[in-house]
């Protein structure tokens, strides 16, 4: 085929080798540039590139940069090594395969093993290094924290917030006054509790439940963020541009500064704090027959934890003791949580276990553990709880086609919905559904019926990667995963701006009433929409990045020890391991010596093609930890 010489404008993604590929808006396939054609392009530049090679029938295409358009990398973090007169910045990024020269007049105090920022003067050739100023000494690499603080520099997450925002705080009270009562449903006298982890201290939701003729009266109380946090006020940019708080080993980027996280937003008990109440009648059926929304005044009356809650529902004494004034509401939201779990479950709602590990680290920030977190009922009746009442305001804001921010899920890849039914058929496990239009309630149904063990685990895994990812919308579209026609985020406030945007929403136009044409604020949403969910992909990615470092540290240590595991991904270049606590590492394909092995995409395996071995997801194997790369956050593993 003869290339089209019509330039493309992308972005240049380096290697470690010299080549790299041009990775452009709109196209699924990227464009590959030998490391004699880059024109010496740094990571992530913007760049103009020509097609050069295309063969028939061939999707991959060759290219040349003949241009380059805009440096984006202007700063990076990497660990200083330094000599008598200059010295050199190794980047962490090992897609950047070049150092960064530093001259010693601008090395500011780094000696060997610092970590740094430093600054791009100039983008180098290849025949010359790149050079820089370290303008930041994050800390030695062996000081506690300077590992993940690193990680934040990298990709220059907000450590603190701006002047403005610290002179607005000041102007917030520290508790609830007369002015901020006006208007509110006094809630104050009903008993509620909030529900959280051990060490969360940014509380957003609390939790009544009272019966009366077999009518469940349940009331989910959200802080009321919008109250404290006006739009467009420094505050709220800055919510804007952060988004969502990012959750790291060792510390937390908060959405907001931790004088409206942990104080006066925060539902903690024996206080009074302003919310937002959705009210839900629900029968033993786990129906919700009717709901108001309402600005609220509560007094939470105890601040309970998931771990002793699900003691307390097995009868530990002492827990019955200490949570003696709120240990009847418990046992009742129980009873109510089972029957909106049992009326999810009949709608279709997908439930896929996922795991979530949880890495402790010792003193000095260096990981000693790494466990599965544990989930009893407690969690699940928050959670029924809290996508009830989402349920309820997205119903509310769509019946009444008022703006809002909706969570979407939407339908599955096809194509990977009849690899699905591919490996079903293999298994010997029956379809009885549509690949082309499957429902949520038909992959439920076929986890449902599996009854070998290691079918539910290979069907799970491939059922969950059939899912696309969850985002926000101004249209209502529905979620695929919870099987709901009406969704949107309302219960979390304090740590997700998605919220906060459909708190003011219900303020403006449910309790203000507010009389102006809607499409203006829908429009504005849409924009919205897609920053909000760009930061939530930001924040998965760093959150997973940081994990992976700990995990890769904490194997660091365990070279040679053996682990049970189960392979989780099949590629041609090998397949991955996952053990009981989730961590996960690669077997490559080089490494299995006793037969040659072809990547069959269909069944998601590796065959062997003299002796009939196959290796497939969901199957249990003994790995022995071979090496791990601390920086990527790789681990590999050999058969044992």
């Amino acid at each position: 085929m003869k290339p089209d010489n019509v330039a493309l404008v992308g972005t240049f993604e380096s290697t470690s080798r010299g080549f790299g590929f041009v990775v452009v808006d709109g196209q699924d396939d990227d464009i590959f540039v030998k490391a004699s054609d880059t024109k010496d392009a740094f990571y992530h530049d913007k760049v103009k590139v020509v097609i050069t090679a295309q063969k028939n029938g061939d999707r991959r295409r060759e290219g040349k940069i003949i241009e380059i358009l805009d440096h984006e990398v202007k700063t990076l973090v990497g660990t200083y090594q330094k000599n008598k007169n200059f010295g050199f910045v190794v980047p962490d990024n090992q897609k950047i395969g070049c150092d960064i020269f530093v001259s010693k007049e601008h090395e500011i105090g780094a000696v060997t093993g610092s970590k740094v920022v430093v600054k791009i003067s100039s983008y180098g050739s290849a025949r010359k290094n790149p050079e820089g100023k370290i303008i930041e000494v994050i800390g030695h690499m062996d000081d506690p924290g300077t590992d993940i603080l690193s990680i934040v520099k990298a990709y220059d997450l907000p450590e603190e917030f701006p002047d403005s925002v610290k002179k607005e705080l000041k102007g917030i009270p520290d508790e609830v006054d007369g002015n901020d009562i006006a208007g509110r449903t006094d809630l104050r006298d009903v008993v509620m509790v909030t529900i959280d982890g051990e060490d969360s201290k940014d509380l957003d939701d609390a939790v009544s439940l009272t019966k009366e003729n077999d009518i469940y009266h349940l009331g989910v109380h959200i802080a009321d963020v919008s109250h404290y946090v006006k739009k467009n006020s420094a505050i709220d940019k800055e919510a804007y541009l952060r988004s969502t708080s990012i959750y790291l080993a060792d510390r937390v980027v908060p959405m907001l500064p931790f004088e409206l996280s942990n104080g006066i937003c925060s539902l903690n008990p024996n206080v009074d704090r302003c919310t937002l109440t959705c009210k839900m009648h629900i029968d033993t059926e786990g129906k919700c027959t009717s709901y108001t929304i309402v600005p609220s005044l509560i007094h939470s009356d105890q601040r309970c934890t998931y771990a002793k809650v699900n003691a307390l529902l097995e009868n530990d004494p002492s827990v019955l003791a200490e949570y003696d004034n709120v240990k009847d509401l418990l046992l009742r939201l129980e009873k109510c949580a089972r029957s909106l779990q049992e009326k999810s479950m009949e709608r279709g709602c997908i439930d896929f276990n996922s795991k979530e590990a949880k890495i402790i680290l010792n003193k000095n920030g260096k990981p000693v553990d790494v466990q599965l977190k544990s989930r009893g009922f407690a969690e699940q009746m928050i959670e029924e709880c809290m996508i009830l009442a989402n349920v309820c305001v997205a119903n509310y804001l769509h019946s009444h086609s008022l703006p809002c921010m909706y969570r979407v899920h939407e339908d599955p890849d096809p194509k990977k919905v009849y690899s699905l039914c591919s490996i079903a058929d293999i298994l010997h496990e029956e379809i009885n559904f549509d690949p082309e239009h499957i429902q949520a309630k038909d992959i439920q149904l076929l986890l449902e019926q599996v009854k070998d063990p290691a079918n539910k685990e290979i069907l799970s895994i491939v059922a969950l990667r059939t899912m696309q990812k969850a985002r926000y919308d101004e249209k209502c579209i529905g979620h695929y995963g919870l099987a709901l026609s009406e969704y949107c985020h309302f219960t979390s406030p304090i740590r997700r701006y998605s919220d906060l945007i459909v708190h003011r929403m219900l303020r403006k136009y449910c309790f203000e009433e507010c009389k102006k044409d809607p499409r203006y604020d829908m429009e504005i949403i849409q924009e919205q929409s897609l920053h909000v969910s760009s930061k939530e992909r930001d924040a998965i990615a760093i959150e997973r990045k940081v994990d992976d470092y700990e995990k890769a540290l904490y194997m660091s240590s365990r070279i040679g020890k053996r682990f049970k595991g189960t392979i989780v991904g099949v590629q041609s270049f090998g397949f991955f391991v996952e053990l009981e606590n989730t961590i996960e590492g690669l077997i490559p394909i080089r490494s299995l010596y006793d037969d040659f092995y072809e990547f069959d995409e269909d069944t998601m395996s590796l065959q062997a093609q003299m002796t009939g071995n196959r290796y497939q997801i969901g199957q249990s194997v003994n790995v022995v930890c071979m090496e791990t790369d601390i920086n990527k956050g790789q681990i590999t593993f050999a058969l044992c």
